[in-house]
């Protein structure tokens, strides 16, 4: 057992960057610290990138420190630049706030809000209301125009129109971590590798006001082993809610990842004990499927609970074996009138998520990459009816990995 949780972070591979590392870990194996992350509510659900910065407070909370979850009602009417090439959309502070509730309904599954223990706090309930002038005076001096065009979240927008709006995000959210420390004794900020600008900025404005030490850490963003961003899949972000991404779609993107990134979801995503991952992640060939089925379902367990996890284990293994449970499997709904005239393979790929375009599903389908009930399909002039249907259904099955059901109503 570890007696430091600094420790376990390490060893899962979640840190990133740090402010002051031995004082960090020193602090952490001596009190109980109270430190926040910052969830900006820009979408009515929280995809798996942010599941990251759950799994950190939820280690955390189990080593005895304590949370805050800070929804960001202020800070998303600005809108964050970081990481972004445009003006991230302006959304009403009705749709933030019904966002935010969202959010509050995923972290009520990982972190005992009960009393004294993890706190949700919205920065609405001091940005909204701030004067300007004041807080110009207030937090204005110190902060260095130079110093924060030098921070990345600013230099990417520079080349595309950085505006004065979301110029102002860095000191917004460092008044956060000010405001957070006085009214809470929050001592750290956490957030993505992404936020390290806003982060030191902030312990920078405590240091500066009152004289005392803040610190910050930063995790690494969800990446394979190529580098590029995980949790995109055929319709868009993984999103935790299983009306926008479905238990069996959740299931299968980490039943299908890179082997290279099995060791990578294993430690940041489950729970299990790193001895196991070891073990999982030290399979090679054919058993590597083992690991893959694992992590599929430890992840899909921890989001969307044990019976969601089961069946989209069961749907999973029906396809790839002889079992014919499909009840799970992401389907799409066609008019029995529209069927019964028939409809072209490449209007039907786009009315569901294999294919955002006629283009792509030409290409698809020319690169044998689809498949009707078993049979691949070599033209774009394919036509489907309801002789097509078998028990009420057709299997579309896209690569050799993705399968969508299609349905009449």
């Amino acid at each position: 057992m570890y007696e430091n949780v600094y420790d376990v972070l390490k060893e899962r591979g979640f840190v990133g960057q740090t402010t002051h590392e031995d004082e960090i870990r020193a602090l952490l194996g001596s009190e109980a610290v109270t430190f926040y992350i910052g969830f900006d509510p820009t979408a009515d659900s929280l995809h798996v990138g942010h599941f990251i910065q759950i799994m950190v407070m939820y280690h955390m909370q189990q080593y005895g420190h304590r949370p805050i979850a800070l929804i960001g009602g202020g800070t998303t009417m600005v809108g964050d630049p970081s990481g972004k090439t445009d003006m991230r959309k302006m959304l009403t502070q009705e749709q933030i706030a019904a966002n935010g509730e969202n959010f509050k309904k995923v972290f009520q599954k990982f972190l005992d809000f009960s009393e004294g223990k993890a706190l949700m706090v919205n920065n609405a309930d001091w940005l909204l209301h701030l004067n300007y002038i004041e807080f110009l005076r207030d937090v204005g001096p110190h902060f260095s125009v130079n110093r924060m065009l030098t921070a990345e979240c600013y230099k990417n927008r520079m080349e595309h129109g950085l505006t004065f709006l979301e110029f102002n995000y860095m000191i917004m959210q460092s008044y956060d971590f000010l405001m957070l420390y006085k009214k809470y004794g929050c001592k750290m900020q956490f957030g993505g590798n992404d936020q390290w600008s806003n982060i030191i900025s902030g312990a920078d404005l405590i240091r500066r006001k009152l004289g005392q030490p803040a610190y910050g850490m930063t995790f690494n963003l969800l990446v394979n082993s190529e580098g590029k961003k995980m949790g995109k899949t055929e319709s868009g972000a993984l999103w935790l809610d299983k009306e926008k991404t479905s238990p069996y779609e959740f299931y299968q993107y980490w039943r299908n990842i890179d082997d290279a990134d099995v060791k990578m979801c294993l430690s940041l995503l489950t729970l299990l004990p790193m001895a196991e991952v070891l073990r999982l992640s030290a399979l090679e060939g054919s058993e590597v499927n083992e690991a893959k089925s694992i992590l599929a379902y430890e992840v899909t367990k921890l989001i969307h609970g044990e019976e969601e996890a089961q069946n989209a284990r069961t749907a999973a293994e029906a396809l790839f074996g002889q079992g014919q449970d499909d009840s799970s499997m992401p389907s799409t709904a066609f008019d029995i009138a529209e069927m019964e005239k028939g409809i072209d393979i490449v209007s039907l790929l786009t009315a569901t998520p294999l294919a955002a375009s006629k283009s792509e599903a030409r290409r698809l389908i020319e690169q044998g990459g689809i498949a009707v009930n078993g049979e691949k399909i070599d033209s774009p002039a394919t036509v489907l009816s309801l002789d097509n249907f078998e028990e009420g259904k057709v299997l579309i099955k896209k690569g050799k990995k993705i399968f969508h059901k299609i349905t009449l109503k």
